[in-house]
């Protein structure tokens, strides 16, 4: 599934670049393939905004080849912005308005910085949830990562986040807890997946307010979880958006605040990140920095070129497959109107079929089909 370079959003061209396939827009307009309108709701801070923008974007053109991808990236009121940062906004983002009007067959939303514990009393919240309102009901499935998460979980089924006694940070072992679920198909029953979040939504929570957990791990908890009907939403809470350096630059920043006296303490490593060697490199970075600190001198460059070749992505082919499964599921249950949730006859209620899969076969008629059992038959 290509993506489709519709706009002149630099993401294309940098992907492009890198070696992914990105199609010009007039290639794409002669292709006769049903394509996707995904909207990317990007709440993520200034910092951050085209790496995530970047890494979710590529994830969605990592999928199989079934379909084009047309990507309309977006934001929010109520975001703290610099002026260099709304004018990117402004030049090569969509506006939501525009997008409602016109329709998209899936959504994806990330996280975003918080100043209070309570998510309501941040100023984005109300936008926000104009945008989850709305998809609820015109949108085939919404995407949440972390912090959209736990906004999401809090708005439809009362869910508040707690927070954990320490960060939940690193790269997590993670378990299969619904085999056979279609957004699973053909994923590793084992797979890893990077966490890095202050705030936690349990297993218990979720499934007393009635969603299904379908990937979870003894120490990260939940990754992975859907609302009711199995997939008007999906739920993360890890980042198999990742990039192999995402983690370390969250290091590398932290150990700045305690050599500027921001943090009192040094960081920990992120579990499970950096192997042995690493671990030994970054110690012996913050013995010379504080040497060259307790001296008065500059302190020395980050060890970037020492410590990125030790790393590896653990999480990367999970990450595009079970993003692969979703739009493929989208493709076939999306109405070719983008108006409209769903093609005629799909349930919204249980637009996989798999409700009616767990009723007895008298019940069904002889000629139904479930979702689950045409994706077999085209294996």
């Amino acid at each position: 599934m290509p993506l489709v370079q519709h706009s002149k959003l630099p993401t294309f061209s940098r992907l492009r670049d890198a070696g992914h396939e990105v199609l010009s827009l007039d290639r794409a307009t002669h292709q006769d393939i049903r394509e996707l309108h995904i909207g990317f709701l990007n709440m993520m801070p200034d910092a951050a905004l085209q790496a995530t923008e970047r890494q979710f974007i590529r994830l969605v053109g990592g999928c199989n080849r079934i379909a084009q991808f047309y990507v309309y990236p977006f934001s929010l009121d109520g975001l703290p912005r610099s002026a260099e940062t709304l004018a990117y906004i402004e030049q090569y983002y969509s506006r939501f308005d525009e997008l409602k009007e016109a329709g998209l067959d899936a959504l994806i939303i990330t996280g975003a910085n918080v100043a209070t514990p309570n998510l309501e009393n941040e100023p984005f919240w109300e936008p926000l949830m104009q945008v989850v309102d709305w998809a609820r009901g015109n949108v085939a499935s919404t995407l949440c990562s972390c912090l959209a998460t736990h906004a999401v979980l809090k708005r439809f089924y009362g869910i508040d986040r707690e927070p954990l006694p320490e960060k939940c940070w690193g790269v997590f072992d993670h378990r299969i807890a619904y085999p056979g679920h279609p957004l699973l198909r053909g994923i590793n029953t084992r797979f890893d997946v990077p966490h890095s979040r202050y705030n936690d939504i349990s297993r218990e929570q979720f499934e007393k307010a009635g969603l299904r957990v379908l990937v979870e791990s003894a120490e990260g908890g939940v990754h992975m979880a859907v609302s009711p009907d199995h997939f008007r939403a999906i739920f993360f809470q890890g980042h198999p958006e990742y990039d192999i350096n995402s983690l370390f630059k969250e290091y590398k920043r932290e150990v700045f605040l305690y050599l500027t006296g921001e943090r009192t303490e040094p960081p920990p490593f992120p579990l499970h990140y950096f192997p042995p060697a690493g671990q030994a490199a970054a110690a012996r970075f913050l013995r010379r920095a504080g040497q060259a600190l307790a001296e008065r001198q500059a302190i020395p460059g980050f060890i970037e070129e020492e410590l990125a070749p030790l790393l590896d992505n653990t999480w990367g082919d999970t990450g595009r497959s079970i993003i692969s499964n979703w739009l493929g599921l989208v493709y076939q249950l999306t109405n070719l109107d983008r108006t409209l949730q769903y093609m005629e006859g799909v349930d919204r209620d249980d637009p996989l079929g798999m409700k009616a899969a767990a009723r007895p076969n008298r019940d069904r008629n002889p000629t139904e089909k479930t979702v689950n059992e045409t994706m077999e038959h085209a294996e």
